[in-house]
């Protein structure tokens, strides 16, 4: 089924967003900072993603899942969106981590303004 992975990856994203509004953990506390941060993180592993398909590390597979769609050869255009995910997840993870630690310590560490 083409499609099903780019799917996939915006449904997953949806969850993660809604455990981020939910608990306050990114984008409610610093919106910019976390679409900064995203966005730097993507354009980072896209530049990876680049040299990597420049040396012929790697390679598109064929599946059946992608749309079929390429923004340059062996690069997908699930590829970026993926790399959005994973940033963003990224970030929704260490700040739930960091909150729980905190919580632990018996600190508080609700937003990233107050740490600092």
């Amino acid at each position: 089924m083409p499609g099903l992975y780019l799917l996939t990856i915006l449904v997953s994203l949806a969850g993660i967003a809604l455990l981020d509004i939910r608990f306050a953990l990114a984008v409610r506390p610093a919106p910019g900072r976390t679409l900064l941060a995203v966005a730097a993180g993507t354009v980072f592993f896209l530049a990876w993603d680049a040299v990597g398909i420049a040396t012929g590390v790697f390679v598109k597979g064929d599946s059946p899942l992608l749309l079929g769609l390429d923004l340059a050869p062996h690069l997908p255009v699930e590829e970026p969106v993926f790399l959005a995910f994973l940033s963003y997840l990224a970030l929704v993870v260490w700040a739930a981590a960091r909150r729980l630690l905190s919580r632990a310590r018996g600190t508080d560490a609700s937003s990233p303004a107050e740490s600092e």
